[in-house]
C-alpha cells in the first residue's frame, strides 16, 4: 500500500496543478491587457527599465515553455506568450524576465540552480541504470549510489522553489512599478503567477515521495 503514498498521491496532486495552470492560464489569455503590448514587448520593457538591453527575447515552440536560459542571457517565450496582449501573456512574460533579473543581481537561489545543473544532468541519465543494477545483481551499493544520484535531482526540485517564487514577486513588482498593470488586472496576473508556481511544488512533492519510496525498500532489505 506504500507504493499508493509515495507514487499515487503525488501523481493526483501533479495531474491537478497541471490542469489549474492550463486553465488558469487558457482563462486569462481571452482576457486583453489594457496596455495593448504583446508579451515580447512587456519583457522588453522591463528588462530596459532593469538596464538589461544585452538580454534578448526571442520566441520558441511549445505550449508553456517559457524559459529563460542563462548561458547565453535569453528569454524565451512560447508563441502564445510572445504575441499575445493578454493578462496571461503580460504574467509570464514578466515572470521570466524575473529570472533574468535575478541573475543580474547573482540571486543565491539562482547561482545555486545554475551550479547544480551540470550534476542534475549527470545524475538523471545514471540513476535508473544504477537502480536496475543493484536490483538484477542484489548489489545493495549500487541502490545507494542511485538513490544518492536521484537525490541531487530531489536537490534541485526544491531549489528551484524559492526561484520561481521570487521571479513572480519580481514580476508582479515590476509590473506595478511600471505601470504595466491596471488595478483590475493585478489579480489576473496573481492568478496565473500562482497556478504555475504550483506545478513547481507539486513536482517537488512527488521527488521527495520517491526519494522516500526509495529509502523505505532499501531499509525492508
Amino acid at each position: 500500500m506504500s507504493w499508493i503514498v509515495f507514487f499515487i498521491v503525488p501523481m493526483i496532486i501533479g495531474f491537478v496543478a497541471q490542469h489549474r495552470v492550463r486553465s488558469t492560464f487558457e482563462r486569462n489569455t481571452k482576457v486583453p491587457i489594457a496596455n495593448g503590448m504583446t508579451g515580447a514587448e512587456v519583457a522588453r520593457r522591463v528588462l530596459d527599465a532593469n538596464g538589461l538591453h544585452d538580454v534578448t527575447v526571442e520566441e520558441t515552440e511549445g505550449s508553456l515553455s517559457d524559459h529563460y536560459d542563462p548561458r547565453n542571457r535569453s528569454v524565451h517565450l512560447s508563441t502564445d506568450v510572445f504575441r499575445g496582449r493578454s493578462v496571461s501573456s503580460t504574467a509570464v512574460g514578466a515572470h521570466e524576465v524575473g529570472h533574468a533579473i535575478q541573475h543580474a543581481h547573482s540571486y543565491g537561489f539562482f547561482r545555486f540552480r545554475s551550479a547544480l545543473f551540470p550534476a542534475v544532468a549527470f545524475s538523471s541519465r545514471l540513476w535508473m541504470l544504477f537502480l536496475f543494477g543493484g536490483i538484477v545483481l542484489g548489489a545493495l551499493q549500487l541502490i545507494w549510489v542511485a538513490i544518492a544520484l536521484y537525490a541531487i535531482a530531489v536537490l534541485f526540485q526544491f531549489v528551484t522553489l524559492p526561484v520561481e517564487f521570487d521571479a513572480s514577486r519580481r514580476a508582479k513588482r515590476q509590473l506595478k512599478d511600471l505601470g504595466l498593470v491596471a488595478a483590475t488586472e493585478s489579480d489576473g496576473v496573481a492568478s496565473v503567477l500562482t497556478a504555475a508556481a504550483w506545478t513547481y511544488v507539486a513536482g517537488a512533492l512527488a521527488a521527495i515521495a520517491q526519494l522516500l519510496y526509495f529509502l523505505q525498500l532499501v531499509g525492508n532489505r
